[in-house]
């Protein structure tokens, strides 16, 4: 069973950063790609970034290009995603997910693990 803990979260201004962090546990975790997901309340769960395996292949919804950029560890089991330049519409709930294969997109039903999520709150 693998398990993907989420940290990092937190109040922020407008403007300002954020740096997340998903620690998961397992052998396994190089072999899968990685991903970030949010859910605002009374929106669905939307994509944000994702990441190969290698971490040389990498992939970002429009809205967030340019300001978050998502980065792994493999000797840490470790995914990261460092948020710059917040805006109060990226307030959410972010969650991480193991992909089902070394490559993953924007779909949820491409990933197979998911965290507890971790609350990200940017104030305007």
């Amino acid at each position: 069973q693998v398990q993907l803990v989420e940290s990092g979260g937190g109040l922020v201004q407008a403007g300002g950063s954020l740096r997340l962090s998903c620690a998961a546990s397992g052998r396994t975790f190089s072999a899968y790609a990685m991903g970030w997901f949010r859910q605002a309340p009374g929106k669905e769960r939307e994509f944000v970034a994702a990441i190969s395996r290698s971490g040389g292949s990498t992939y970002y919804t429009d809205s967030v290009k340019g300001r978050f950029t998502i980065s792994r560890d493999n000797a840490k089991n470790t995914v990261y995603l460092q948020m710059n330049s917040l805006k109060p519409e990226d307030t959410a709930v972010y969650y991480c997910a193991r992909g089902l294969l070394a490559v993953a997109g924007r779909s949820p039903h491409e990933y197979e693990y998911w965290g507890q999520g971790t609350q990200v709150t940017v104030s305007s």
